[in-house]
This record gives structure tokens, sequence and C-alpha cells, in this order.
């Protein structure tokens, strides 16, 4: 009875006291507008966590959010951020890159590691953002990421579609994906040539490899985006990593977000905590 009391209470003092912090960080194509949440009871060297959204996402609302509300009460900190063309961060949509945005991801790792109050680092990322965070996790090596890497539906489809003249799906489909036009529209963007061109030669999986920590990959079975197989691939890649494969879930983990959410969170805790 005591102990319940005791983490009822930890639980309290950690939301009620919680704060988020509006924070400008210099991107690779402008400044990066995030949140920094901290909970209310913050140790010395607090556990963060970088997270990053998808394609024409941004860092309100949606997957992100909810796993920041979740890590902030149980004491660990978080970082969102819109990527640059995205949300209220300067860019243009149409110069957007995976790559510039992998160069995004490392300038807020490098803010996060320079401010002093923060302990071990986890990073998580949905679809493209999990892409990003995939390569980011090869280029800086496990020493750098020590509370784990967690992706979300990862789009490792995104050189496949890029191959086959489909970038975005139907809506940009390409006559010759080699040379393609300035911008094609997808999904009310301007989804600019050097995207296109960038992705037909990403090499997702050769830089991941890179990464040899502790992993946890989420996907779903009726995801119509990003095919399961792809999120598997990442896991057969990664020899310490766990697999959560949701039946009847789609890219977005309708029709029970939640349960992507927790089973996320539930890894940084174990992570950040040992």
């Amino acid at each position: 009875m005591r102990h319940w009391m005791f983490l009822a209470c930890l639980l309290w003092a950690g939301f009620v006291g919680a704060r988020t912090e509006r924070v400008i960080i210099q991107g690779d194509h402008g400044k990066l507008v995030a949140d920094l949440q901290t909970p209310g009871v913050m140790p010395r060297k607090c556990p963060i966590v970088i997270l990053c959204h998808g394609f024409t996402g941004n860092r309100n609302g949606g997957l992100e959010e909810s796993i920041a509300r979740g890590l902030e009460v149980l004491g660990i900190a978080s970082i969102r951020f819109d990527f640059n063309g995205h949300g209220e961060s300067e860019g243009d949509f149409q110069q957007m890159t995976v790559p510039n945005e992998i160069e995004d991801a490392r300038h807020v790792y490098d803010w996060v590691r320079r401010d002093g109050r923060f302990g071990k680092i986890g990073i998580e990322g949905h679809s493209q953002g999990g892409v990003v965070t995939a390569m980011l996790a090869g280029l800086l090596g496990e020493k750098a990421l020590q509370g784990g890497v967690v992706l979300l539906a990862p789009a490792g489809v995104i050189r496949d579609d890029a191959i086959r003249g489909q970038t975005g799906g139907q809506q940009g489909s390409l006559a010759d994906p080699q040379d393609p036009p300035e911008y094609v529209e997808v999904w009310g963007h301007r989804l600019g040539r050097d995207y296109i061109k960038t992705a037909f030669w990403l090499p997702i999986y050769e830089t991941a490899a890179g990464y040899k920590g502790p992993a946890c990959i989420i996907h779903g079975t009726s995801d119509r985006t990003v095919p399961y197989t792809y999120g598997l691939r990442f896991h057969q890649q990664w020899k310490k990593s766990e697999w959560h494969l949701l039946d009847h879930y789609d890219h977005g983990f309708s029709p029970h977000p939640e349960e992507a959410v927790k089973l996320a969170i539930e890894f940084f805790v174990r992570q950040l905590r040992r």
C-alpha cells in the first residue's frame, strides 16, 4: 500500500510541476521551433527523448505529443520539433529532403548535449521521421544514444517508391524519376526535385547499420503507406531490437494509437532508467 501511495505522489508531482518551454534551434535550412517538456521533479542529468514527426506532419498532436506527455509524468524529459518547411519552423517545404532533415535532427541532438541539464538520450521517429531517426542513429552510434531508438512505422519504402517513380504514392507519379520536374504535388504540398533525386539513392538501411544498440520497432499489418516488411527489415538488421507487429493497425496506428505510444514509453523507461 505504501509503495503505491509513494508512486502516486511521484507521478502527481511530475505532472503538477511539469513545464513546456519553447526553444529555437538553428537547423539545416533555418531556425527550428521546438517544445522542450521537463517533469516537475527533474533529477540532475535528467534523461531525455528526441521526438521526430513524419512527412507533412508537425510537432503538435499525434504520436509524438502523446509520447511526450507519457514520459513527462514518469520523470523523463522530451523535445519535439518541426522539421524545416514544416509547422512553425523556417524553410520551404519544396526544399526539404531526407538528408537535410537528418541534419535538422542532428542539430537538435547537439543542442540537447550542449544544454547541460540532460543525461542519457533516446530518440523516436514516425514514418519519414523514423527513417531520419534510424539513419541518424547509424551515424551517431549507440554510445551517443544510450536511451535507445524507437521507430514507429519507419518509411523504409521511400527509396523504392522513388525508384518506381511513385513518390508520395500515385499523386506523385513520375515518368522519369531520375529526371524529375521542379516539383510534384503530393498531399497538397510541393515536393521538390532535390527530395526525389536524393530519395532515389538514399542509403537507408546501409546507414542505419552503424547503430548497434537497443531499439524498438513498431508497425501495423494494415499499413498501406509503408508495408510492415520495411519495419521488419530494421528489426532483422538490428540484433538488439525488439519487434512489435500490431494486427489490423494502419500507418497512424488506428484504431488505437495509444497502444503504440504505450509500447514506446515502456521501452524508453527500461532504457533510460538503467
